[in-house]
């Protein structure tokens, strides 16, 4: 007696859903998960066909199953490479595993079904799958950049080979060859040194955060999946940067880039542009317009453009969150000013005197990710719309950057 009363209670709380089928497909037993888990009652499953519980596209391929199944019983495990659904009393559907076991007693032939509901286990498949497909698509994008800068640093040494060859070749000017060379010597170096101390940096944070993530393929794991490839896109978005620097340099250097104006409405332009920086900026930061709505004017809108990105990602990078960071502009008819102020690190009166040139940082930011080409090339784009640009600095009190365009 107690042996079957244990019986019964093992049916009955079994955490999985069991159901039992007479040798008809009739169902004649079924436990309390499998009602939860189809939101039947008992009363509406007993004598009813086993095929009521499985999606209607299936009935006629299942009914055939089930008879090939009575004719040949055999133990049936979980899964065995198909991907089985379950059917609601709502008619939703859902994942399933399920394992037939057959047996006969004295009243005639039976199966008992242990049915497990593995939606979440689908689920964390897909997030897995997806995760897989975007760590490809960073790994392609990774290997597309190295390819691009390899071809970049080879024409840059091919350009600097030619130019000593062409300097040894002229006697007159020895004097003025050897300094030449020098100083493409030392850019060579600043440059070599520089590309490859920022470049290793993120790599080093890829090929950890890829190696890390292949650690964690539990779906308890998700958050440090996602976090991994997030560093991944930011050392991504970081070397994309660098190498646009690198060519807006290039393309100013060799004269392809000049001014070309244009008559815009200036405060439309502004108040995208501040939306579009608010995007990038750290949390609780805060980019704010003051006295920018100026109707129309004509001068280069790109290099505008370009400038007060640059100034204004530094404005970001170098404040600390919850900052606020203002462009503040005053139009003078023949002239446009334009100033970024920030609360940052700010400048050393040292630091001012170079800020300009190629490759300089300013030694407060040594352990900011940059290549020191930003600045250097705000100057060469004020250089062709014949503006200037001046700064007030404070360390440890920000910096006010303010730019000076003529108009028409």
């Amino acid at each position: 007696m107690d042996t079957a009363i244990g019986l019964d209670a093992l049916f009955e709380y079994a955490t999985e859903g069991i159901l039992v089928t007479n040798h008809i497909g009739e169902i004649v037993k079924i436990n309390s998960s499998a009602e939860r888990m189809f939101g039947y009652q008992k009363d509406e499953l007993l004598r009813q066909k086993i095929e009521l519980l499985i999606p209607k596209r299936y009935d006629h391929r299942h009914q055939k199953h089930r008879e090939n199944f009575t004719k040949h019983p055999q133990p049936r495990f979980m899964g065995m490479g198909m991907d089985l659904y379950g059917r609601k009393k709502d008619n939703s559907e859902f994942p399933v595993e399920v394992s037939l076991s057959p047996f006969e007693s004295p009243r005639g032939k039976y199966v008992i079904a242990f049915i497990i509901d593995i939606t979440v286990r689908k689920q964390s498949e897909e997030v897995l799958l997806q995760q897989k497909v975007e760590l490809e698509k960073v790994s392609n994008e990774i290997k597309i950049l190295n390819t691009e800068l390899e071809r970049k640093v080879e024409d840059r040494t091919i350009m600097l080979r030619e130019t000593l060859a062409q300097l040894e070749k002229s006697k007159d000017e020895i004097a003025e060859s050897l300094k030449t060379e020098k100083e493409l010597g030392d850019l060579k170096s600043i440059f070599v040194s520089t590309v490859s101390h920022e470049f290793r940096t993120p790599l080093s944070t890829i090929l950890s955060s890829a190696s890390l993530i292949s650690k964690y393929g539990k779906p308890e794991d998700l958050d440090k999946r996602e976090r991994h490839v997030a560093k991944i896109k930011e050392s991504v978005k970081h070397m994309s940067s660098m190498l646009e620097d690198l060519l807006s340099l290039s393309k100013l250097e060799e004269g392809l880039i000049t001014a070309k104006p244009e008559t815009f409405h200036f405060g439309n332009f502004m108040t995208e542009f501040a939306s579009e920086l608010q995007e990038i900026a750290k949390p609780d930061q805060k980019i704010l317009l003051e006295a920018c709505d100026i109707g129309e004017i004509t001068t280069d809108k790109r290099l505008i453009k370009n400038i007060l990105l640059n100034l204004t990602s530094n404005a970001i990078k170098f404040s600390d969150e919850g900052s606020v960071i203002t462009l503040a502009c005053v139009n003078k008819k023949k002239y446009l000013r334009i100033s970024v102020k920030d609360s940052g690190i700010g400048i050393s009166k040292e630091d001012k005197e170079h800020l300009f040139e190629r490759f300089f940082r300013a030694r407060n930011a040594a352990n900011i990710q940059g290549t020191g080409l930003g600045l250097h090339i705000i100057s060469k784009y004020l250089e062709l719309l014949n503006g200037k640009i001046s700064l007030e600095s404070e360390l440890d009190v920000g910096s006010t950057f303010t730019i000076e365009i003529p108009l028409n």
